[in-house]
Formats: structure tokens, C-alpha cells, sequence
């Protein structure tokens, strides 16, 4: 046995998984119970040849992958994995280097600082920010949080990394009605009780009301967060960035901006009006696997002063050299000491498709995502509930009991996948347009089979209110045998 053999096995597997994913069915094609029996049992006593493992486990749970990467996942936004960056991908896990200290890892070091000012530069943020990689959106709010938390309470008198937070001055904490929960989580992390924060309200399409927010920050001395959102997850509207910035700013307010995938709109010039003023906020946080198509753990946690992030993250030991003050050490940046090199496919993504390919994804997700939403839109009984200013749709079939039907039937036909969501009190389909290799024939092809379902439901609902018996068989014919 020689050491490359997994390896070439694993090789053979993926590049058979990623050249066939735009056919497979989106969805899962087994049940909990047999994905336990093919990958489980006790745990072995005697070792098994390397490449076994690996041919055992791509072909057990090949069943139980859900293709997200494929052209027509619209469940979440989760974009899929341009080729280059599933490369570099590779690459990270052989070099198997920790980016904390530039010791550990000059190059991945290096492209940090590299990609950081890239970052900047796309979305038109301030030049002295800087940014920390983390593994997601999640903890890319907490990181820039933590570092909100260590500015507005410095103001006030109060050091929190040494202090704690126990006899600190209390922070007023203020969202949207629709802020998202992975920002609530984020500041429950910080010591802010979900019951404590102080909740804005928001229009029809979940866009904070700027007056609202005025007339909730009022004139007490208290020290404070405010945060904004650039798209919304079910619509994709963006709160009114600019008025916000001004009037939180006037109070002496921190303004940090959760922009999982709506901070990307200002890398494109039709679209950075709908994130206008953004570039007046304090922190943002945002996710590159999501619209920008790179693998899984690459949060990126962006501040405009650098001196408060440092100060919330950094950790400092007599062993974990340091060198000089032009040497990035990346445990500075974010919350973690050892982490693998997430920057790198990152690197490889700007380096192969450069600003004028990232803005062209995300602008060909969203003239998608308008095509599907007229395509739907057509059919009677069909409702879009929201805007379609990004690349969000929110679908209402006729009421809440008929989308809930047409959600589980789409699910199961498995040509599309899209997920459920209760949008301002109505049972909604959210679509989430947001994979590079989305083609308007898989738009097309997704509508159909929507439509499709949405036929067998109505059909199935009137034939039981006239007090007869569906056909079963009838009853799940999938959109593939109907479009025979």
C-alpha cells in the first residue's frame, strides 16, 4: 500500500460527485434508519485498508447527500463550490498549516493581509479596516460584536476584557424586528439576554423603520449597539443603511451590519444603492460560502478600526512567538487559536474570476431569481410575497395548507429543492437563487416542477373536498412523469 492511494480514491470519488451533481436528485434518497445501517456498527477492533474506507464512505453516504452544490438547490443560502476553490480546498488540507501565528504559517499569513485589502477594496469599506477569518456568519457577527462590546464600553470608562461585565455599565441593544437569529446568538455569546435587546420595528418587506429607530434611541447616556442587516434571509431587502449610520452615530452608537450575503450587492454598481451609506458603518459581518461560492468555513469578520477587534480577540503567551509589528498573527483577528487556512480558497477565487466575475454571479443570481419569481407569478393562485431586489423569493401557493403541500411535494420530486418559511404570519416557499452554475434552464426546469406539484396539490385538495378518494399512485406522480 502506498500513501497516495486514498488519496487518489477520494480524488476519483469527488471529481465523479462534482461532474455528475447538476443530474442527481437534489434531495435525500435514504432514510435515517439505513444511512445508520451502511455507515454504522460497533466500533471496529482491527484497522481496514485505507482506500476500503474511503470507497465505503463515499458510496454509503452518497445516499444521504443533499446536493447543495448543485445548480438547482434553492433551500438557504448556501451558494455551491466554484471548481478553483474546491482545488485550493485540496490544497489546504494537505499543507495542513494553522494560520494562527505567522510561525505556524508565513503564506497563509500573508494571504490574509492579501485577500483583507481585497475584501475592502470590492465592497468600497473604509481602508483601515480590517478583517478576521472565521468559520461563518455566525462567527463573524460574535467576532465583530465582541469588538463593539470592547469600543462602547471603553467610551463609558470600562475595560471588558479585564473588567468583565458583571458591574459594567449596561449596553442598550438595538435590531430589527427581523434581525437574524445568528446575530441574536452572537450577542447572547456576549452577555446580551435575548429579552434585553430592544426590538425596531420593520415594514412589509423586514427593512428597519429609520424613524423608529430615532424615536427608540432617544437621548439617554447609555452606551450602544445598533444592529443593521443587508439582505434580508426571506426577502432580501436591506435596512436603510445611510439614515441609520447618521442617526445611531449622532448618539455616539456603534453600527454593525449582518450581511450574510446582502453586503456582496456592493461589489456590483446596479445594486450598491440598495446598501447605500454602508460604508459608514463600524463593523460587517458576512459569509464568502454563500454568494461568493467557496467551501464551508469562510466567515469573514470586517471592522473599520482595527484597535477595538484586536483588542476583543487578541490573546498573547510567552510561547506563541511573535515577531514584528508587520507580521500578521491571525489569532489577533478572530476567536480562534488553532484554525486551518480558510483564506486560501478565498485567494484562489479572486484570483480566477477578479471583480468583474464576482460581481457577474452575484448579478446573474438575481436576474434569476426575477425569472423564476415571473414565472411562478403567472400561474393563478400564485403569489410573490416580497420584492425581488437580490436573490430572494418568498412564494405563497393559494394559502398556508397548499404550500406546506407543495413544499414537501417539490421536496420529494427531488428535480429542485426549496425550503418552507413563515414570513409576517404567511406560509411561504423561500427560494434562495445563489449558486454559480444556475443556468435559466435549471430556473426553468425548477418552476415546472413547482408548478407541477402545486397542480397535483390543488387536484388532490378539491378531489377529497368533493368526497372522493385520491389515487394514490395519481396522487405522487412525480414532475418527471408528467412532463414525459
Amino acid at each position: 500500500m502506498t500513501p497516495d492511494n486514498p488519496l487518489k480514491a477520494a480524488y476519483d470519488h469527488a471529481t465523479r460527485y462534482i461532474s455528475e451533481v447538476a443530474q442527481r436528485q437534489v434531495g435525500s434518497r435514504m432514510p435515517r434508519a439505513d444511512l445508520l445501517a451502511a455507515l454504522g456498527g460497533p466500533l471496529p477492533i482491527a484497522g481496514t485498508d485505507p482506500v476500503d474506507v474511503i470507497n465505503h464512505l463515499a458510496t454509503s453516504a452518497d445516499p444521504g447527500i443533499i446536493a447543495t452544490i448543485g445548480p438547482r438547490y434553492f433551500g438557504f443560502v448556501t451558494g455551491g463550490a466554484v471548481p478553483v476553490t474546491v482545488a485550493a480546498d485540496w490544497l489546504v488540507s494537505s499543507w495542513d498549516q494553522n494560520a494562527c501565528l505567522y510561525v505556524t504559517s508565513p503564506a497563509a499569513s500573508v494571504m490574509e493581509d492579501i485577500v483583507s485589502g481585497w475584501i475592502v477594496e470590492l465592497l468600497g469599506l473604509p481602508a483601515t479596516a480590517g478583517v478576521g477569518f472565521v468559520t461563518g456568519c455566525h462567527m463573524a457577527n460574535f467576532t465583530c460584536l465582541a469588538a463593539a462590546r470592547h469600543e462602547v464600553l471603553r467610551r463609558a470608562g470600562w475595560n471588558v476584557e479585564t473588567q468583565g461585565l458583571q458591574r459594567a455599565p449596561k449596553v442598550r441593544v438595538l435590531v430589527g424586528g427581523e434581525v437574524h437569529v445568528s446575530a441574536v446568538g452572537a450577542l447572547r455569546y456576549l452577555g446580551f439576554g435575548s429579552d434585553e435587546l430592544e426590538f425596531v420595528p420593520v415594514d412589509g418587506q423586514g427593512r428597519m423603520r429609520a424613524e423608529d429607530l430615532r424615536a427608540q434611541l432617544g437621548d439617554s447616556a447609555s452606551p450602544i449597539i445598533v444592529c443593521a442587516q443587508a439582505g434580508n434571509v426571506s426577502t432580501g431587502a436591506s435596512d436603510p443603511i445611510a439614515e441609520i449610520v447618521l442617526m445611531a452615530h449622532a448618539r455616539g452608537a456603534w453600527v454593525h451590519v449582518d450581511g450574510a450575503f446582502g453586503l456582496w450587492a456592493a461589489a456590483v454598481p446596479e445594486l450598491r444603492p440598495q446598501v447605500r451609506g454602508i460604508e459608514g458603518a463600524d463593523s460587517w459581518a458576512t459569509d464568502a460560502h454563500k454568494w461568493l461560492n467557496v467551501p464551508y468555513d469562510s466567515g469573514l469578520a470586517i471592522v473599520a478600526d482595527t484597535a477595538p477587534l484586536r483588542a476583543a480577540m487578541s490573546m498573547k503567551a510567552s510561547y506563541l512567538q511573535r515577531g514584528d509589528d508587520e507580521e500578521r498573527i491571525g489569532m489577533d483577528w478572530a476567536p480562534e487559536s488553532s484554525r486551518r487556512a480558510r483564506v486560501v480558497p478565498l485567494y484562489a477565487l479572486f484570483r480566477a474570476l477578479g471583480r468583474e466575475g464576482l460581481a457577474a454571479l452575484v448579478r446573474r443570481n438575481c436576474a434569476l431569481a426575477r425569472r423564476i419569481a415571473q414565472r411562478l407569478a403567472a400561474a393563478p393562485g400564485v403569489t410573490i410575497l416580497n420584492d425581488v431586489v437580490l436573490n430572494q423569493v418568498l412564494v405563497q401557493f393559494k394559502d398556508d395548507a397548499t404550500t406546506k403541500d407543495v413544499i414537501a411535494r417539490v421536496q420529494a420530486d427531488g428535480t429542485c429543492w426549496a425550503g418552507g418559511a413563515l414570513w409576517q404570519g404567511q406560509q411561504a416557499m423561500r427560494i434562495a437563487v445563489s449558486n454559480w452554475s444556475t443556468t435559466e434552464d435549471d430556473i426553468d426546469r425548477s418552476a415546472d416542477a413547482m408548478l407541477a406539484c402545486y397542480t397535483q396539490a390543488t387536484e388532490l385538495k378539491l378531489a377529497t373536498l368533493d368526497g372522493e378518494e385520491p389515487d394514490p399512485p395519481a396522487a405522487r406522480r412525480s414532475y418527471r412523469s408528467l412532463t414525459r
